[in-house]
């Protein structure tokens, strides 16, 4: 095993009541909680109680395509995690921002602060916003090239870096009698002058206990792969046989050791959507009762906007129509390939498609008892799939209590998983060192 432990990483990706488009609907639900805070608190505590790496939420700039029948994000991830951070202690708190709008400079203060509140606890998951209804809402006709979006995020996150970096360790002093509240000498301008920005800096929060939150991405285009390889420490990934996982993990561990790093800097954490009961055949059934309650209208609109083509009239129990090379596709290059290659060769019906989507929207489902679902995590894990995974409960609170409850203490009964914590920050959690002050090496060089 090339893992630089036996231990492997567990996230869990939190969504309203459920990863399922039809969670809200079905019976193991309250509907109504997706407004309520305390659910997402208790959701927090539910992860920290299995001891858990982190928790996560993802974020869109639109209403979603039918607002009639469901909507995926409600409240401001950030906004979110600052609650449940203070119902927690130790549980990680990562939250999706996007770098296609608005600025570095907020972006960065906004982080801190929800990694000084949880005391080193937050993380990033770098999006670029792919689609034309979260365009419109920022003044912008139509979607931004892929290219485009990439380039802007790189500025965008070599400018977040540097300002937190502007402050280094030891920086706050706080000597009341001398009035010295922070040492000027290790409080730093950024000055960054370039294509898309223009920010002087500093940042006008200090350094965090963990150095400065982790950084996650979850694009597996080209041009996600060499994003994620340069900057990412952890990776929410979407393959959906073990095969596909071994091949995507050797690509973006090679990738990251070209760009200088140690594989061992990046966790590669597919997502699995587990329905969990005591049989096979109970755990299928269950599934299927959440397939049951999906809505057709609101599956096809959100089919289309993957897709790039209208399927909102097409025939349900009909294949495909033929679709457009990948090259042409301005939003999720990534998801695209891998809900055409899940479509076949017209071996699938649009009915059949949706119906595989419903639970995590391209995500692989596994329907099976607790210790089949922790087989099929060990076998991703040893066989050089994953270095950990993100779990995506089609319903909540019950789904994640039952991953927490019935399969979190096979894994740790088979040495696969942490019994307790052992660290107190996310970056801890992951087993990654503070990465450094670029400031602070700049001095060390000066002085030697």
């Amino acid at each position: 095993m090339s893992h630089d432990s036996k231990h492997f990483h567990l996230n869990a990706f939190l969504m309203g009541v459920g990863h399922h488009e039809a969670a809200w609907r079905h019976p193991r639900t309250e509907a109504h909680r997706v407004l309520d805070v305390a659910h997402f608190q208790e959701l927090g505590r539910i992860a920290e109680r299995g001891k858990l790496d982190s928790v996560f939420f993802a974020d869109g700039l639109a209403v979603g395509p039918r607002i009639k029948h469901n909507t995926q994000a409600i409240f401001e991830p950030v906004t979110l995690l600052t609650a449940i951070a203070v119902a927690t202690a130790r549980i990680g708190l990562i939250a999706t921002a996007s770098t296609s709008y608005g600025d570095p400079y907020n972006l960065a203060r906004k982080f801190t602060s929800l990694d000084h509140i949880s005391a080193g606890r937050a993380g990033w998951n770098i999006v670029t916003s792919a689609g034309a209804d979260e365009a419109a809402n920022f003044g912008i006709d139509g979607i931004p090239s892929h290219r485009g979006r990439y380039d802007r995020a790189e500025e965008f996150v070599d400018v977040t870096l540097a300002l937190w970096d502007s402050w280094e360790d030891g920086a706050v002093v706080l000597d009341a009698s001398s009035g010295v509240f922070a040492d000027p000498t290790k409080v730093h301008t950024v000055d960054h002058a370039g294509e898309r920005f223009r920010v002087r800096g500093p940042l006008n929060s200090p350094r965090s206990v963990q150095g400065r939150p982790l950084l996650v991405q979850a694009g597996s285009s080209e041009s996600g792969k060499e994003f994620a390889a340069k900057y990412a420490e952890a990776v929410f990934t979407a393959q959906r046989t073990l095969e596909q996982g071994q091949e995507f993990y050797r690509d973006l561990k090679a990738r990251v050791v070209r760009h200088g790093r140690s594989a061992d800097d990046l966790k590669v954490l597919p997502g699995i959507v587990p329905f969990i009961a005591d049989t096979r055949a109970e755990a299928e059934e269950l599934e299927r009762s959440f397939t049951d309650l999906i809505s057709p209208e609101y599956s096809l609109r959100q089919l289309s906007a993957i897709l790039g083509v209208d399927l909102t009239e097409h025939a349900l129990d009909a294949p495909l129509p033929p679709l457009p090379p990948v090259d042409e596709i301005q939003g999720n290059k990534s998801r695209y390939e891998l809900v055409k290659d899940l479509a076949g060769e017209g071996d699938r019906t649009v009915r059949e498609l949706i119906g595989l989507l419903g639970g995590g929207r391209g995500h692989r489902t596994f329907a099976g008892t607790p210790d089949q679902v922790a087989d099929e995590l060990q076998t991703w894990f040893e066989q050089g799939a994953a270095d950990g995974f993100n779990i995506m409960p089609p319903y909540l609170p019950g789904g994640l209590d039952d991953f927490v409850d019935r399969v979190v203490p096979i894994l740790q009964e088979r040495g696969l998983f942490r019994t307790e914590y052992t660290a107190s920050t996310l970056r801890g959690h992951y087993g990654l060192a503070d990465p450094g002050n670029r400031f602070a090496r700049t001095a060390t060089d000066v002085s030697a």
